[in-house]
């Protein structure tokens, strides 16, 4: 394990990823889904709270950036709105299901299933922009999912004591982010369908 202070440098990490992908969304090279980074802001809000209350420890801190991110993604992408990702209905059930799992988690008393069916909820958010990135991967900025893999093994390294508490929600989120950046690099659902053009027409 590293020094717990290494969680700021996982933050400037996920800045610098991040910034990068704001000013991608708002030059329209980017076309953020936004039911994934809505859903994305407020679960990371919250499970930070989660984690102060379980005492984390710095590592929590990396988590509330989490949160706060995605929220500026998502203001970013109302400011340009002619390049956001239209929202068909496989985004919607994966949006409803993950609320739904957020309603479990918060009428759960027990701390480790709670933490289960918010990871749960975490992951169906992610769906729809997993699945755009395997129908249009062009759409989507890489460097930031690669530095948001980055932040989270640094985050993880940080723990002084692997608890679930601790290490589930950034373990998931390093997956997440790993197979995200995998798939817009490679354009692995293009070439798998034999199809090396950018799917675009679901852009609104």
């Amino acid at each position: 394990m590293i020094d717990p202070r290494f969680v700021f440098l996982a933050i400037a990490v996920s800045l610098v990823g991040m910034s990068g992908y704001v000013r991608d969304t708002l030059r329209g090279v980017t076309s953020p889904n936004r039911v994934t980074w809505g859903l994305w802001a407020v679960e990371g809000v919250l499970a930070f709270v989660v984690e102060v209350q379980q005492h984390v420890g710095l590592a929590a801190y990396m988590t509330l950036a989490m949160g706060v991110v995605p929220f500026v993604v998502l203001i970013a992408s109302f400011r340009n709105s002619h390049r956001v990702w239209r929202i068909g209905t496989f985004d919607v059930v994966c949006g409803a299901v993950s609320v739904l799992g957020l309603v479990f988690w918060g009428f759960i008393n027990e701390p480790t299933v709670a933490l289960i069916f918010f990871v749960a909820a975490d992951s169906m958010a992610a769906l729809p922009t997993l699945r755009k990135s395997w129908l249009a991967p062009s759409t989507e900025s890489a460097r930031a999912f690669f530095l948001g893999f980055v932040n989270c093994a640094i985050t993880l390294m940080t723990l002084q004591h692997f608890t679930t508490a601790g290490a589930l929600f950034p373990g998931c989120i390093l997956v997440t982010d790993l197979t995200i950046a995998v798939l817009v690099v490679t354009k692995a659902g293009p070439r798998l369908r034999g199809d090396e053009r950018v799917l675009m027409q679901r852009v609104a």
